[in-house]
């Protein structure tokens, strides 16, 4: 990425496509910054994209494609020659070349395979063979290898000559025969050190690593854990096969924050963006949720005949539903909420199961009870002199609030403990769960009081 690179003005480009004039648009465009670049582009027609991508040098239209979704991707795949496409593949980090022929028709993928060179060919068809989930899925091979026996001076000479082609050369890795890693060495270790002094006597021996088939959210976990720029992914053997760079990593945390928050609102995740994503899709990834939910509704309204007389006899009770289940379903998902990042950060283990539950009884308590003589003190202004119907609405509030505080921590967990994820328990499953039990408690205890 180009830090010098001048501002994006959209306007002034599309002017001068326009009036065609394709040598001031190559000019003025190459000086842009590639993200720039692509978002500029996706705002053109198909035809237009292609003419300015065409004006692009070869080594910037290579990081612009990359930077590119992958509906504008196939557009441009589909207006440019084999000889084009091959070209920016080659040139493309192997993960971003895997991402995108994952992605296409087997027929395109078997003619851009095809037409790559055979080193090409072996480092796409070895990642494609790991799991979508797996470290493996998300790594490059295009790192530094260097040997222990290099000194300072050697190494910085080989950095010098492989850097401009490899993903990042502030940390390289130390091999040995049959690329078995031993260690590694920063960029920093190399330039504070003397010269003379052997790779062997500055690498660091304690490495941080992946294994091809960890999954790739832990490791996405593993960089904020160890604040790494880069972290090298070996197989069972020991043997280093690429590395996942922060980038990647922080593209795996976007997607499973994405995920999560899908999960959380009962929605079923889609790999496209929304806009994207056609009407039948949307409606199949919401409908099941719904009528699930609906279903659960149904019986929660079977629920309150038993309770018909008392609501009968009481019909004001009614009035405080939805005071009483809103109350409830936000105390449950604050809980909740607090439990899942902590799961999600490893800040909480199922173990801790116990700890959580004193600390949500202790705060359900003091929060039932602050709710309760604030809703006693309104309710004595809205009906004067009705302390027993007051003090039953006070009296569900602090039992609902503490029944919500600890389905929300304890459901979480418990979806941990059998290997789901505890993003699925959120709202609004989780609220529809309260909104039953809590119509449960309030009429109950009405029935009593009453």
């Amino acid at each position: 990425m180009d830090d010098g690179a001048k501002p994006l003005n959209s306007d002034e480009l599309k002017d001068l496509l326009e009036k065609k004039q394709l040598r001031e648009i190559k000019i003025k465009i190459s000086e842009l910054n590639e993200n720039d670049i692509a978002a500029f582009l996706e705002e053109l027609d198909t035809e237009k994209a292609t003419v300015v991508f065409r004006l692009l040098p070869k080594d910037l239209a290579t990081d612009v494609f990359a930077c590119m979704s992958i509906e504008f991707q196939k557009s441009i795949i589909d207006s440019v020659t084999d000889k084009e496409l091959v070209a920016i593949i080659e040139d493309l980090a192997v993960d971003d070349a895997v991402d995108i022929l994952e992605e296409l028709p087997s027929n395109i993928v078997s003619k851009i395979l095809n037409a790559a060179t055979p080193q090409t060919r072996k480092e796409i068809n070895q990642f494609l063979k790991y799991p979508d989930s797996s470290a493996g899925s998300v790594m490059t091979s295009e790192y530094v290898k260097l040997s222990k026996e290099y000194t300072v001076k050697e190494a910085l000479d080989v950095i010098r000559k492989q850097g401009v082609d490899k993903e990042t050369i502030y940390t390289c890795y130390v091999v040995e025969k049959s690329r078995i890693l031993i260690g590694v060495v920063t960029l920093k270790d190399l330039l504070l050190s003397h010269d003379d002094e052997l790779i062997e006597d500055i690498m660091d021996e304690n490495v941080i690593k992946a294994h091809t088939l960890d999954d790739k959210e832990e490791v996405s976990d593993m960089f904020n854990k160890y604040d790494l720029l880069a972290l090298p992914v070996v197989d069972k053997e020991n043997r280093i096969v690429g590395i996942v760079t922060v980038d990647d990593a922080v593209d795996v945390m976007e997607e499973e924050a994405t995920e999560d928050i899908e999960k959380m609102a009962a929605i079923r995740p889609s790999e496209k963006p929304y806009l994207k994503t056609d009407v039948l899709t949307i409606v199949r990834n919401r409908i099941v949720w719904l009528i699930v939910f609906m279903i659960i509704g149904i019986f929660i309204g079977l629920l309150l005949n038993i309770y018909e007389d008392t609501i009968k006899l009481f019909p004001i009770l009614v009035t405080f539903i939805p005071m009483l289940t809103d109350t409830g379903g936000n105390s449950g998902t604050q809980a909740a909420t607090m439990v899942i990042r902590g799961l999600t950060l490893d800040e909480i283990q199922p173990k801790d199961i116990g700890k959580i539950i004193w600390k949500e009884i202790r705060v359900g308590l003091i929060c039932g009870i602050i709710l309760a003589v604030i809703d006693f003190a309104i309710m004595q202004l809205i009906y004067p002199g009705k302390l027993v119907l007051t003090g039953v609405v006070a009296a569900s509030i602090i039992v609902i609030v503490l029944m919500s505080k600890l389905i929300g921590c304890t459901m979480p967990i418990l979806a941990k403990v059998m290997k789901w994820d505890p993003a699925n328990t959120a709202a609004p499953l989780l609220s529809t769960i309260i909104d039953a039990a809590g119509l449960i408690v309030f009429f109950a205890i009405a029935s009593h009081m009453l």
